[in-house]
């Protein structure tokens, strides 16, 4: 027992003295909040479309979005930084969350840093059952929200209060990571220095996500990310696909395409420290999983568990 006591006394003061063991131990800590990453262009109820294959009301990624919040008198926030057209963008979440019966809904439009100051944005914030981030360039979110008031209420939120909710759409769902795909040429990938990477808000620091994974052929641009972090797990969600990530672990993957999980942990061959800038990569034993609508994957032991055959959808 006392050596026991010893050694629980040295472990907690290595930890205060080393920032990376301080940082574990935040990831390991039990998370209450849900996070859902979305791989962009989900059903908003808007309009017929033949990519939208589950009923909206009922299966579609924002009815989703809504029950984990808690429903339809669940506080929405919408903030589409990252869009170029905010206000357009900001209508089109309000009208499809009413759709589904959601009344209390708000746009926080943040366009500068001094915006994600302001008292309404940190008071929404600190109410909001549900933070929602709009699609476009996810830069602009890390640099008017990151490091901010706002940003540390959010990260607060989520690690501490169960049924609340963080979604975001493909910019808003790559700035979940703490690695963060910047950008890169799908049409380039595979040759080193394709892909830029950028800090996210790091709600998420085990995974990449990449997003319009299946359409716009970002295979090569995760692999390489994963390739410059072997230890982290790369995630290319299709579009209107997402997943329900529950205490920063167990995923289950909503919506009507698919996501592809990308383990680099097994790596017996990976040149990309060696290589120069323009140069073909190297990587062998690079896991890959093709999961859909159910399917469910956890992160600290990156274990997929399919859906039965006989099993629905949910």
């Amino acid at each position: 027992m006392e050596v026991y006591k010893y050694m629980h006394f040295r472990l907690k003061k290595l930890v205060y003295f080393c920032p990376i063991l301080k940082e574990a131990q935040i990831v390991m800590q039990l998370i209450k909040g849900t996070l859902i990453p979305i791989g962009g262009n989900e059903d908003k109820g808007l309009e017929a479309n033949e990519m939208y294959t589950l009923e909206f009301i009922t299966e579609g990624i924002l009815s989703h979005v809504l029950r984990e919040a808690g429903g339809v008198n669940a506080k929405i926030v919408i903030i589409p930084t990252a869009s170029r057209i905010p206000v357009e963008v900001g209508e089109n979440y309000m009208n499809a969350f009413t759709t589904l019966g959601c009344k209390n809904i708000h746009v926080l439009d943040i366009r500068t840093k001094k915006d994600s100051k302001s008292q309404n944005a940190i008071e929404l914030i600190k109410t909001a059952n549900c933070i929602m981030f709009s699609g476009g360039d996810q830069s602009k979110i890390t640099n008017k929200i990151g490091g901010s008031i706002i940003h540390n209420i959010i990260i607060n939120r989520f690690r501490n209060e169960s049924g609340f909710v963080v979604a975001g759409t493909s910019a808003g769902a790559m700035v979940m990571a703490k690695e963060m795909i910047a950008g890169g040429s799908a049409a380039e990938a595979f040759i080193k220095g394709a892909v830029s990477m950028y800090k996210g808000l790091g709600l998420i620091p085990e995974l990449i996500i990449d997003t319009h994974f299946v359409k716009r052929g970002r295979f090569g641009r995760i692999s390489e990310a994963v390739a410059k972090f072997p230890n982290l797990i790369g995630i290319g969600l299709s579009e209107d696909t997402g997943m329900i990530i529950k205490n920063g672990n167990d995923c289950t993957v909503i919506g009507s395409g698919m996501a592809i999980i990308f383990d680099g942990s097994k790596l017996t061959h990976n040149n990309e420290k060696v290589l120069k800038e323009g140069t073909p990569m190297t990587m062998t034993n690079l896991r890959v999983h093709v999961l859909s609508n159910s399917d469910q994957y956890n992160i600290k032991k990156r274990a997929v568990t399919v859906l039965p055959i006989e099993s629905p959808f949910i």
